[in-house]
């Protein structure tokens, strides 16, 4: 019998399940499959250990019975995006034992064979839009945009989706609404569709609202009927019926491949970072800098968020080389640079590992004087130039560019323009905020909240790719920084490939 355990951040085991028991047998091939939830956003370590079960428990249910009166066979442990992004998912490790000093046996291998449980690939694409919205502003028109959530028991409402904000409209066309079988359920599990007038204080008005499920907008759709939206009822009488109308112009059902689809046909995350060193940050030498290398070995912001980034991405990537570079440091030549190389040389800008990012930044804070100002543009650019070569020779990569940064921004256009022009790319930024700093211009570039960037040319950002966190905040709470950045990568990641029709490595392509 195999047992499988997560090894927690305490280091503990966690057991996750057990197999079933086979009968003498020294090369089993388990049938009982252990589900775990794969998190992107987190390391997980699964250790395996192998018991050989005594006789007498033949036919006793596995989950009753207790390990210690089992002989223990052996351990073996990896990490689930490790496996996650092999070809065919599957690993064979070493299973090793502590059996005293000096006793080494070959305990053989035991083979790791993971698959996605996804109930199904299946999902609707529908173009919507609506016409004579009532009016919510004053001195212009509404600023509408969808949102939707699925209903479930007990009248709990569960958020799903939301459109972007049109702007000024009360006829209003969406871009196309994807639903995934996993957010909409069933065909016929209702949606809560409500029309929303956009706020910048994050109170957005009622416009009006529709209860229907996939199944009936396919309908719609197909007798091209319009639905009528109506305003709750504030006493307990009839809901009041507007004459704004939701319009189902196109509705289509296809196959869509997951983000685990991509990763483990060979598709690449390639991360990349940038380090503030800016004078605000504080001499290093002083324990109150943000940069301050404690003699104790304690981390400070910079380096916990390397090395928890870092951690995780690196998995992703075959061969852990990391362009590394610094900005806003005055540098050997007495020049100021806002995208110099953190490992010092003249050419070359990759380090190895994460470990070698940590020595590359260390290293660069005894040899790099902190100045000024704070521009994220150029090391942005630096970024966009490599995806956009990767992009030329049809490489399966995707990049990860970490900003870890102190400051308030000084080409905040500049930095727009640049993160527009990238949005094309095969790109997320991910910006971390160390320090006590006020970090509203960072809550802008994240474009959090419905309204994407628009440079100064007046160009709209084909999708968001900015994911921003203070550090302090995340630290005073329970979410570890890498996850509140990184849950929104793989929905980044597939915003991209989908709206360029990219397959995963060697699949046939879909009906679109």
């Amino acid at each position: 019998m195999a047992v499988m355990y997560l090894r927690k951040n305490d280091g503990k085991l966690e057991e996750i399940g057990r197999t079933e028991v086979i009968l003498n047998n020294l090369s089993p091939k388990w049938i009982e499959k252990i589900t775990v939830s794969f998190q992107f956003e987190t390391v997980q370590t699964l250790v395996f250990h192998v018991f050989d079960v005594d006789t007498r428990f033949h036919n006793v249910p596995v989950k009753t019975l207790k390990l210690k009166e089992q002989d223990y066979l052996g351990e073996a442990t990896c990490v689930l995006s490790e496996v996650m992004t092999k070809p065919n998912r599957s690993m064979t490790l070493n299973l090793q034992g502590n059996f005293g000093a000096g006793v080494i046996r070959k305990l053989g291998t035991l083979s790791v064979q993971a698959e996605e449980t996804i109930a199904s690939k299946t999902v609707v694409e529908m173009n919507l839009r609506s016409v004579n919205l009532d009016n919510k502003d004053l001195f212009s028109k509404s600023d509408p945009f969808l949102r939707i959530s699925r209903l479930v028991e007990n009248s709990i409402v569960v958020p799903v989706c939301r459109t972007e904000v049109v702007d000024n409209n009360l006829n209003p066309i969406w871009k196309p609404v994807c639903l995934t079988m996993q957010q909409f359920g069933s065909k016929d599990t209702p949606l809560l569709i409500e029309c929303l007038d956009f706020n910048t204080s994050g109170n957005h008005e009622l416009i009006g609202r529709t209860e229907k499920s996939v199944a009936e907008l396919e309908r719609f759709c197909q007798q091209r009927e319009a639905v009528n939206f109506v305003y709750p009822s504030t006493s307990h009488g009839r809901n009041k019926v507007l004459k704004g109308q939701l319009i189902v112009d196109r509705f289509v059902e296809k196959v869509q491949y997951s983000f685990l689809d991509y990763i483990s046909s060979g598709f690449e995350l390639n991360f990349m970072v940038a380090v503030d060193f800016t004078a605000s940050n504080g001499d290093p030498r002083t324990p109150s800098s943000l940069h301050y290398n404690d003699p104790s070995g304690r981390l400070n912001s910079y380096q916990k968020a390397i090395m928890e980034v870092g951690e995780v991405i690196q998995f992703y990537d075959s061969d852990r080389r990391f362009p590394a570079w610094g900005f806003g440091g005055r540098t050997a030549d007495g020049h100021v640079s806002h995208a110099f190389n953190l490992n010092g040389a003249p050419y070359g800008d990759e380090v190895v590992g994460v470990e070698g990012i940590m020595s590359a930044y260390s290293s660069a804070l005894t040899n790099v004087a902190l100045a000024g100002p704070t521009l994220f543009s150029h090391v942005v650019d630096k970024a966009a130039h490599i995806a956009s070569q990767s992009l030329s020779q049809n490489s399966p990569k995707y990049f990860v560019l970490l900003i870890i940064t102190d400051g308030v921004l000084t080409d905040m256009a500049g930095t727009i323009d640049a993160l527009v022009r990238a949005s094309d790319l095969p790109l997320s930024v991910l910006i971390v905020g160390v320090g006590n700093t006020d970090f509203a211009q960072m809550e802008i570039l994240d474009a959090d909240k419905g309204r994407r960037l628009e440079s100064s040319t007046g160009r709209v950002a084909t999708r968001d790719i900015v994911q921003f966190v203070p550090m302090k905040e995340v630290h005073s709470g329970q979410v570890s920084v890498v996850q509140a950045l990184l849950e929104e990568l793989p929905g980044q990641f597939l915003s991209y490939v989908r709206c360029r029709n990219i397959n995963p490595v060697g699949a046939p392509a879909i009906n679109q």
